[in-house]
């Protein structure tokens, strides 16, 4: 298994539409692939990125190139497609993207958020080592820093 990240572009923008999660995770992952990739094209520092495993298209991810008003850089989506969860496929994504955004950005705080309900996902940015920062959710949802 080889994973990679490659910035959404021309050649693969539909593919990365056409994944999905579970129909019992869309109340987790509510705004489809296609509303991430418009929101890029308005929303500047919004860069996505297609999650490929060898050649395939697998997953979806959502970086910010630029930081918030307190010097974080959030990562505002990910997912794995339903045919390939639960496979590693998430945490490998988040460790290359990791160590891109540190490399490329020099950024020292990294942001994430997830709905409360999404205890795998939860679980994930944990053990990647994304500290949960309040009792209180945030726009309804678990935000977690890695410093």
């Amino acid at each position: 298994m080889t994973i990679s990240l490659k910035p959404v572009s021309v050649d693969n923008w539909y593919s990365c539409t056409q994944l999905e999660v579970r129909e019992d995770q869309k109340e987790v992952f509510p705004a489809p692939i296609v509303y991430w990739i418009a929101e890029s094209k308005y929303v500047t520092e919004f860069q996505p990125m297609a999650i490929y495993c060898n050649e395939n298209i697998i997953g979806f991810i959502v970086y910010c190139t630029i930081p918030d008003e307190d010097g974080d850089y959030w990562i505002p989506a990910l997912m794995i497609d339903q045919k390939h969860q639960g496979k590693g496929y998430g945490r490998e994504a988040m460790k290359q993207l990791l160590t891109l955004m540190k490399e490329t950005l020099d950024c020292q705080r990294i942001m994430i958020g997830h709905r409360p309900e999404n205890t795998v996902a939860g679980a994930l940015y944990e053990s990647l080592g994304f500290k949960r920062i309040s009792r209180e959710l945030i726009d309804g949802e678990v935000v977690r820093l890695l410093i």
